[in-house]
């Protein structure tokens, strides 16, 4: 699986592409993650990405001409790839947006089968929006509320999609089980004299079925 990640700043996935299990996933060549600098894909000498927007209003739009240059250069990369493989690039690009469809577990699986994620992050007062009109094959927020920038929703995605990817966990059948109420020692919690928190006895019976059970009930 593919990341490639369009941004302003490239140097904020550092950190993400250095750390535990992506960094593994990584370095097994399960994922690879690059974080293109769209400045890259500008003609003038200023490198500008951005402009005012049509009509009036505060703040900048991201232009559409460095973006739609961009997209098509991974694209194409993609695609020289996968015909040296003798196979069909199965690739989507993703354009960040409070605007989108909201992410899920069900959007994930579907991503988790594709070879490559081409992300649009963008910034300021948005992105010109023949961007989603006619360059991203779906446009998705990580949730109702605004952000500084795409880049955070990518990292979110690209999380949840390498999870579902075969081998990046230890157990494979974690990537999907972290969703219902865990406990773990000790059996009684005293965060104060007189007071007791304890583990659901169900949990200590070791009937797997009532196990089961409770935990269908408690997601």
């Amino acid at each position: 699986m593919k990341f490639d990640i369009i941004t302003i700043f490239p140097e904020l996935f550092n950190d993400f592409t250095n750390q535990s299990l992506i960094a593994r996933a990584i370095k097994k060549k399960l994922i690879s993650v690059k974080a293109y600098q769209l400045r890259k894909w500008t003609t003038d000498n200023h490198k500008t990405v951005d402009d005012r927007p049509y009509g009036g209003g505060p703040g900048l739009v991201m232009k559409v001409e460095p973006i739609f240059k961009a997209v098509m250069a991974l694209k194409k990369r993609q695609e020289i790839s996968d015909k040296r493989q003798g196979k069909k690039s199965k690739s989507k690009v993703i354009l960040l947006s409070p605007r989108g469809e909201k992410f899920d577990q069900a959007m994930a699986k579907k991503f988790s089968k594709l070879d490559q994620l081409i992300f649009i992050c963008g910034r300021y007062e948005g992105v010109d929006e023949r961007v989603a009109d006619n360059i991203a094959d779906e446009v998705v927020s990580v949730g109702d509320f605004v952000l500084n920038g795409g880049e955070v929703g990518a990292m979110v995605i690209m999380e949840a999609v390498s999870r579902l990817i075969p081998g990046f966990m230890h157990d494979a059948d974690s990537a999907s089980k972290d969703d219902h109420a865990q406990y773990t020692k000790p059996e009684v919690f005293e965060p104060k004299k007189g007071k007791k928190w304890q583990v659901p006895k169900v949990l200590l019976s070791g009937d797997h079925t009532k196990i089961k059970a409770w935990r269908d009930t408690h997601r």
